[in-house]
């Protein structure tokens, strides 16, 4: 069977893995769309958290079910399914408390254990979604979008908010769409003009801001001198983070949705002057995924347009560090079996 493995920073190569071992609880799916992330570049840069070499990368993933083991209801060869990959223990106090997200033994696939660029791979049932309605673009793209619905959700922000989202990248145009979906005002904002005019079109953020061009004063005739009320930083970028404080309206509420490996610093003056509410935003669970297959269904979020770059499994490799230069002007890359 063949995986793309990444061996060590730098360094990705075609490799002969082992067919996957399955329990009786578990799904063999021949693995279709593999869609490239921000984690899947950092490990390629080496400035991923939480990732040890080599390592078979993927976790956007969707494909069709091969094989089902003895106990496994509701999935038969045949079923279209996005996997959730997030491999959460289910017995400690997140687990216990719903919060499978950010699960004490957190497993990810394709970051602490082998993920899916590979023809085939062994994933629990309790861990795959069947998305027999929907294409497998969209099924691939649901746990990208699922990270933002997560946020979201997580933020507690209501109709008739105006929300900031800083960082116009995958992450956080999801932010931005499913915001837009509970009826917030969305300010986007990024270094990148056409990144922007993305925001615009397909997220249709209501206002956009440069974060070269003053934006505090922006923000500020923006709001009516008030600030926008929940605050989204998707960069991952400690100096945006560290940044963001300044942003929120007084009461309101910031949310690190990005990972940077390193500490964030903050003013604590201002930041109990406005009392805001500091939150970190961790993957995301089956209810978010559920969000995000419903909006697609309700035509809110276009999945054609959000993924701008495809290749081959054959051919990824030449093509991967491309999509790490901003003039190839990538959003989402598409890798297909």
């Amino acid at each position: 069977m063949k995986a793309i493995s990444c061996l060590e920073p730098g360094r990705l190569a075609m490799i002969d893995a082992p067919e996957p071992a399955a329990s009786e609880d578990d799904v063999v799916v021949d693995v279709k769309r593999i869609g490239i992330c921000g984690t899947d570049l950092h490990a390629y840069r080496g400035n991923q958290p939480f990732f040890a070499y080599p390592r078979i990368l993927g976790h956007e993933l969707s494909g069709i079910v091969r094989s089902a083991g003895a106990r496994v209801e509701g999935l038969r060869p045949g079923d279209q399914v996005a996997v959730m990959p997030y491999l959460h223990c289910g017995e400690c106090i997140a687990c216990r408390r719903g919060k499978t997200n950010c699960c004490t033994r957190m497993q990810v696939l394709g970051v602490h254990v082998d993920g899916g660029m590979r023809e085939r791979i062994a994933v629990s049932a309790s861990h795959l979604i069947r998305t027999n309605g929907l294409t497998l673009d969209q099924s691939a793209v649901l746990e990208p979008l699922g990270i933002g619905a997560h946020a979201v959700r997580r933020s507690g922000l209501q109709a008739g908010d105006t929300v900031l989202v800083v960082g116009a990248g995958p992450i956080g145009l999801g932010v931005m769409a499913m915001a837009k979906r509970r009826g917030a005002a969305v300010i986007a904002m990024d270094i990148n003009e056409e990144r922007l005019s993305f925001c615009r079109s397909w997220a249709r953020a209501d206002a956009c801001v440069n974060a070269l061009r003053e934006p505090e004063q922006a923000l500020l005739e923006l709001t009516n001198g008030e600030m926008p009320t929940v605050v989204f930083d998707a960069t991952g970028s400690a100096r945006s983070m560290e940044g963001a404080f300044r942003y929120p309206a007084h009461g309101g509420t910031l949310v690190f949705v990005g990972l940077v490996k390193s500490s964030i610093a903050f003013d604590d003056p201002e930041f109990h002057k406005r009392e805001l509410t500091l939150m970190g935003s961790r993957n995301a669970t089956k209810e978010d995924f559920d969000a995000v297959t419903e909006a697609i269904a309700a035509g809110d979020i276009d999945v054609s347009s959000f993924i701008t770059h495809r290749a081959s499994f054959d051919d990824m490799i030449p093509q991967f560090e491309t999509w790490l230069k901003p003039e190839s002007k990538t959003i989402k890359a598409m890798v297909e079996l």
